[in-house]
């Protein structure tokens, strides 16, 4: 596989997973740009989730068209580009991927109990089990037919989530 320059990587998984503490790391060691998704949201849609209304699927639909925009621009700029998106359906993967040929996922993957188990211990963090049971129901775990998504077991130390998460990206990119 010959390695390739101005590549795009949305850290995927459920809350709680490790994606903007791994992706800020990871971004930081290689120099690479950084977005979290969260923060192209459509005003109508940051007001709705602060009255505590989940978003639909509809709901979601621009926000996913803007990520996979902003993975085209980032790429025509950074040879490496980092966004957090939790992409836990593969119809949002698609959208995100869109036309993009340099579009990989990394999966961030851990079991429920890790997962719960690190959000507890979190100082002042808001999720209640429930918000995390409904993001393992809603996963639609990526399949071996999605070529571009790799998986990086978090079961381990960030700093082992971290070396794995650069690992896939350097196999990918020229880095």
């Amino acid at each position: 596989m010959t390695k390739k320059s101005k590549q795009v990587f949305v850290l995927m998984g459920v809350s709680g997973s490790g994606k903007s503490a791994v992706a800020k790391q990871v971004a930081y060691d290689l120099d690479a740009a950084f977005l979290d998704g969260d923060f192209l949201h459509p005003k109508a849609n940051i007001l709705k989730m602060r009255s505590g209304t989940p978003l639909n699927d509809e709901d979601r639909m621009p926000w996913l068209h803007l990520i996979s925009n902003a993975a085209f621009a980032m790429s025509n700029v950074n040879d490496i580009s980092i966004i957090i998106c939790s992409s836990l359906k593969r119809q949002y993967r698609d959208i995100i991927r869109g036309e993009n040929e340099n579009v990989h996922f990394i999966y961030l993957k851990g079991s429920f109990d890790v997962i719960a188990d690190r959000l507890a211990k979190r100082k002042g963090h808001y999720q209640k089990t429930g918000m995390l049971q409904s993001q393992f129901d809603t996963l639609e775990e990526p399949t071996s037919d999605e070529k571009d998504v790799y998986t990086v077991n978090i079961e381990q130390s960030l700093d082992g989530v971290v070396h794995d998460t650069k690992e896939a990206i350097r196999a990918i990119c020229d880095c």
